[in-house]
């Protein structure tokens, strides 16, 4: 299947050959059901799938715009939306929404939210009120994504590496998580954490501030900050996210934010 992706991404004109059409299709469907992922895990870093990506990008040409109707609910898309929850043993309350070819683990719960395609939802996560995880981002077991966060989605360029955010780990609300931003195994959040590419992310628990740009370590506890920067037109602040410290052993099993926090004197 690979070897066809990559054959139809550098000619588009194979799109119209059952061959194509049968490899992407069989791609989607494998992403569906989690037998493959657009990155995955490898010792302490993660590999992209491009050739994955490639296949989702090439599926959307492929496919023609159509009227869903479910109850009084009509939509109009490209992509179906993704069915059997029961069979799966996925928890979803109305009004969640998954696109086919998002994969959700056993025992996920979505309260009303949002799943793109080629994302990747382990077990025991929760995926709380109007978060959104976009296009190929990837979570690991037993995340909590609170109230609003969202998660950035990535199709293209395609050697881009999706957002992350391994097992265990807590996202306060508002969270927004985007430019393949991965964040560490158990690391905790605080409300209104923004971070892209460029955001600096200080560890400021040490007696000297240590700098990280896209990676939270695991364990960290995290809030949001700011840091002093020279314009043309003076000093502003620019915003910035803080490490405070390393999580505690205290709050390892399904913390509340709130306990996380209140371990370093921060409300939030």
């Amino acid at each position: 299947m690979k070897e066809i992706i990559e054959k139809t991404w550098d000619d588009r004109s194979l799109l119209n050959t059952s061959e194509a059409q049968e490899a992407i299709r069989e791609v989607i469907e494998l992403l569906d059901k989690g037998k493959i992922r657009v990155a995955e895990p490898v010792n302490d870093t993660w590999i992209v799938n491009e050739w994955i990506k490639k296949a989702v990008i090439l599926y959307f040409p492929m496919q023609q715009m159509e009227t869903i109707e479910i109850g009084p609910f009509e939509f109009h898309d490209k992509m179906a939306l993704k069915r059997n929850y029961k069979e799966l043993g996925v928890r979803v309350v109305p009004h969640a929404v998954a696109r086919y070819g998002a994969f959700i683990a056993r025992g996920v719960v979505m309260m009303p939210s949002y799943l793109n395609i080629g994302a990747y939802v382990d077990s025991g996560t929760m995926v709380d009120t109007w978060a959104t995880v976009g296009s190929c981002a990837q979570v690991g077991k037993n995340v909590h994504l609170s109230g609003g966060v969202g998660l950035g989605g990535v199709l293209e360029p395609v050697q881009a590496s999706p957002v992350i955010v391994e097992d265990n780990a807590f996202i306060g609300s508002r969270c927004i998580i985007v430019e393949g931003c991965r964040i560490g195994k158990e690391a905790v959040l605080g409300a209104n954490v923004v971070l892209t590419g460029s955001t600096k992310i200080i560890d400021v628990s040490k007696p000297e501030p240590v700098e990280y740009y896209g990676y939270v370590p695991p364990r960290s506890v995290v809030i949001p900050g700011s840091y002093t920067k020279q314009f043309p037109a003076g000093s502003y602040q620019v915003p910035a996210a803080l490490i405070i410290g390393q999580r505690k052993p205290s709050t390892d099993l399904k913390t509340s934010l709130n306990d996380a926090l209140r371990d370093f004197g921060v409300a939030v």
